[in-house]
């Protein structure tokens, strides 16, 4: 098994239940290979004294049936727990087989992609509720865990549904590795491997944590890049259409073009619709929901700077972002690939290569704030709002876009512009900052802190500007 990194809040957060007096049922939801098993199988490894069930639920694909699924099931469960065959006819057969074989003891079981069981299988879900009421919650050292990808689904028919209401212990919503956990993936051995190197990498895979096991330390970032993207064979090459025929079964497509659309910028609801040439309607906004709720799409909202209310006005941003590195250089060059005419190509020649890269630092930076609060001696409970922040353009004030916008309880706020460059950044930015100031309708009270977060460098006439009240290098291996 190879080495885990990361998840001390999740572990943490775990371990306690081990304490309790009671049976847990636990339900944890994530993108796919964002780590949500291995998580488990960490947890019950440092868990002395438990045994451990695991089921798998089948992929969908043609012939997966619920009397298939029954069947690997009993399999699975009879292979764990080293018993007799038994009969796959009724759900409520097979909990109440497994439910009497860990009925003593401290046992931990996990219910693995139990979207895949339950999406087409009405019975599943109310059967399990069943089980878990009549048998499994009567062993009060059972940790009962369901994971699962499709986020939607699970919200929907297990986190929010009456049948399970009260019956969750605890739910855990995997996200993206923060970046100082991603350094682990690069060996003590590989010291010599740059910060702009990894977040090169980082902006391609972001922090999930099996595009990263496939990283070879002593190979150049280029390299790894290519063996993974730009080949026929590369995990991430096969990976796009695996996420949405795996997650998303039939409604895929409709789930491809709501990402395309949001692939080059965010957008307002009304602007997917009209890019996507659709009519307004719940169900495409009950797919940019389970899309944020899976992890592929933040919801960015905009909020008052005078009263720190949270505005009704929000925009979609693709914050995945594999996706994004898909969309733009892998699928348009798939033929090419296939013909192997990428083996030996550098990534920085590929077309708007610098800007691509600025986006994505741009998504990892937002997705690790920590830095930037502590750079501000900030702590979590003065900030009153954070996020990307946009303001329209009306007659009495002009519109304008800000990277990421902290605005504290008591003091001013903190404008913040993000650049990913390989070359130190001049002194262009200072003005380009300033019109944003210049544009942002402040409250007469508030003051506006700007500061800039990088990873190339910056000149000595921007560092002597005294124009930045902080200019924080982003670095891979940094410690919040």
């Amino acid at each position: 098994m190879s080495e885990f990194f990361g998840r001390k809040n999740e572990l943490g957060q775990l371990q306690q239940l081990v304490k309790k007096k009671s049976a847990s049922l636990v339900v944890v939801t994530g993108r796919r290979r964002i780590g949500k098993s291995r998580l488990i199988e960490e947890f019950a490894q440092r868990c002395k004294g438990y045994r451990k069930v695991r089921i798998n639920g089948l992929a969908p694909g043609k012939g997966i049936t619920s009397q298939r699924q029954k069947q690997e099931f009993a399999r699975q469960m009879e292979r764990a727990l080293s018993i007799p065959p038994v009969l796959a006819e009724d759900w409520a057969d097979l909990f109440e087989h497994l439910a009497n074989h860990t009925t003593r003891g401290r046992w931990i079981i996990l219910l693995d992609e139990v979207t895949w069981i339950g999406f087409k299988d009405p019975e599943f879900l109310p059967k399990l509720k069943t089980a878990w009421d009549l048998y499994f919650k009567k062993n009060p050292h059972l940790i009962l865990i369901l994971c699962g990808s499709v986020c939607g689904w699970i919200e929907k028919n297990i986190l929010s549904s009456t049948g399970f209401l009260g019956r969750v212990s605890m739910r855990l919503r995997l996200l993206e590795l923060p970046i100082q956990d991603c350094h682990g993936f690069w060996s003590d051995s590989c010291k010599n491997v740059s910060s702009y190197d990894k977040l090169k990498f980082l902006a391609v895979t972001g922090g999930v944590p099996r595009y990263l096991e496939e990283v070879v330390p002593v190979l150049p970032v280029d390299e790894n890049i290519r063996r993974l993207c730009f080949q026929r064979d590369g995990i991430l090459f096969h990976e796009f259409e695996q996420i949405f025929s795996d997650l998303f079964d039939r409604r895929g497509s409709i789930y491809r073009r709501i990402v395309s659309h949001l692939s080059g910028n965010s957008s307002v609801m009304q602007g997917i619709f009209d890019g996507l040439g659709m009519q307004k309607n719940g169900v495409l906004s009950s797919y940019l929901e389970d899309l944020t709720l899976a992890g592929f799409v933040a919801r960015d909202f905009a909020w008052n700077l005078k009263t720190l209310e949270v505005s009704k006005l929000s925009r979609y941003r693709l914050c995945d972002n594999y996706l994004r590195f898909y969309l733009k250089y892998i699928q348009p060059n798939r033929h090419r690939i296939e013909k192997g005419r990428f083996v030996s190509k550098p990534p920085e020649v590929l077309s708007s290569w610098d800007s691509f890269m600025g986006l994505q630092f741009e998504n990892l930076v937002l997705q690790n704030p920590d830095p930037i609060w502590q750079a501000c001696s900030l702590s979590p409970s003065e900030i009153a709002q954070d996020g990307p922040y946009f303001q329209t353009q009306t007659r009495s004030r002009r519109g304008c876009q800000i990277d990421y916008l902290i605005q504290s309880r008591y003091g001013p706020l903190y404008l913040c512009e993000i650049k990913f460059r390989r070359s130190p950044i001049g002194v262009s930015v200072v003005q380009e900052v300033q019109e944003k100031i210049d544009r942002l309708k402040v409250p007469r009270h508030c003051s506006v802190i700007p500061l800039l977060i990088h990873v190339g460098g910056v000149t000595e006439t921007v560092e002597h500007s005294d124009f930045f009240a902080r200019i924080i290098d982003f670095t891979v291996g940094s410690t919040p």
